[in-house]
């Protein structure tokens, strides 16, 4: 059963501060948590996980690097801040966490805090070229159903934003226009070129819903990245949402002729990334409420429907792996709403933001002590 699993691993940015303002100290997290690393904005830092194919041993890396951190915070009155952008009123200016840094300069000047987000990116292993790029095909055209799952930033500078992923609204996705790739041939083209026109800074500098990754980019590669995610406070919705995409793709690769767009769309690629972009949008503004188009049927489809879709599709597969249980938290949110939603009725009912947040950031905080006291049950 384990051979058919895909290793899992996490980048986890965070926000720091008050229960009511934002706080920027990431070099000094950098110098005392080795596992920890700045991000341009000080406000920001990030921890990654190591990969693994077991969701126990998962949600163990997930819950202990913020553990050690939030003891380290509390010390000096500060904690983790859940939102996925700068949800209270904050200093407009770009607070750069390292001056010496040239390509921090370069997102400063030519960004702004429009990059001042916080977001988990999930990377699946894949080291086979064709189930690559096969994988990422599919999940580009269903990107905004993940994203409609984690949205938590429906604030921003002490008000509403209007959207339900202000983060994936305001965030400057680079390059503007992301083809379909048919190989990995036609990807290393499409980089080269980019960068050699300065479109591109570096092969870093490409910031999109989801793109290949691995240790020598663009020429060796062996994940999947996505990076459409707003932040997950909820360390079980994470892996729930990590469950969703790994079956999928465990499907996808079952069943190529019925799931590659390459193979099985009735639209061409360009039409494909006019579809898919449009969705991301409609799903930042309204999330699960977002009316969509089906990729494949061309049809119109509200959000929490598709998902709905999705899981009884990939239901015998997810029973044939005993991964049920990892995405039981799916069906609370499509029952009662993700984070956003939740937030937006409490503000409805006459709550300000800081007292939301004040009541997410103790929510973190037990979700984590519940999963690392059940951990400790199962000495993992």
């Amino acid at each position: 059963m384990d051979t058919i699993r895909l290793l899992k691993g996490f980048e986890i940015e965070l926000f720091t501060g008050t229960y009511e303002s934002h706080i920027g100290i990431s070099h000094e997290i950098q110098k005392i948590f080795p596992d920890f690393v700045k991000e341009p904005d000080i406000r920001n830092v990030e921890y990654i996980t190591e990969p693994h194919k077991d969701y126990q041993i998962l949600s163990s890396s997930l819950a202990n690097p913020r553990k050690r951190l939030r003891k380290w915070l509390k010390e000096r009155e500060l904690t983790i801040i859940p939102s996925s952008t700068l949800c209270f009123e904050h200093d407009t200016k770009f607070q750069r966490s390292d001056p010496q840094n040239s390509y921090h300069e370069f997102i400063e000047h030519s960004y702004g805090t429009s990059v001042a987000t916080s977001s988990v990116h999930i990377n699946l292993g894949i080291d086979n070229p064709d189930k690559l790029f096969a994988a990422i095909r599919l999940v580009r055209c269903e990107a905004s159903l993940y994203l409609a799952l984690s949205a938590s930033s429906p604030f921003i500078n002490g008000v509403l934003s209007g959207n339900h992923s202000q983060r994936w609204m305001q965030f400057p996705k680079t390059p503007s226009n992301v083809p379909f790739f048919e190989n990995h041939k036609d990807y290393i083209n499409w980089i080269e070129k980019k960068i050699k026109n300065k479109e591109m800074q570096n092969i870093r500098h490409f910031w999109s819903s989801i793109r290949p990754n691995g240790p020598k980019r663009p020429y060796k590669l062996d994940r999947l990245e996505l990076r459409i995610c707003d932040f997950v406070p909820d360390i079980n919705l994470l892996l729930a949402i990590t469950a969703l995409l790994e079956l999928r793709v465990l499907f996808l690769f079952e069943n190529m002729l019925d799931t590659d767009p390459l193979v099985c769309s009735k639209n061409k690629f360009h039409e494909l990334t006019e579809i898919c972009d449009l969705n991301e949008l409609k799903v930042a503004k309204n999330s699960l409420n977002a009316e969509l188009i089906d990729w494949k049927s061309g049809k119109k489809i509200r959000c929490s429907e598709w998902i709905k879709k999705i899981l009884e599709q990939i239901s015998p597969l997810a029973e044939r792996l005993d991964m049920q249980k990892e995405l039981e938290p799916l069906y609370k949110v499509l029952r009662e709403g993700n984070n956003s939603i939740n937030w937006l009725k409490k503000y409805s009912e006459g709550c300000s933001i800081k007292e939301i947040m004040k009541i997410e950031i103790e929510n973190m905080i037990t979700n984590e002590e519940e999963i690392l006291n059940r951990l400790n049950q199962y000495k993992i």
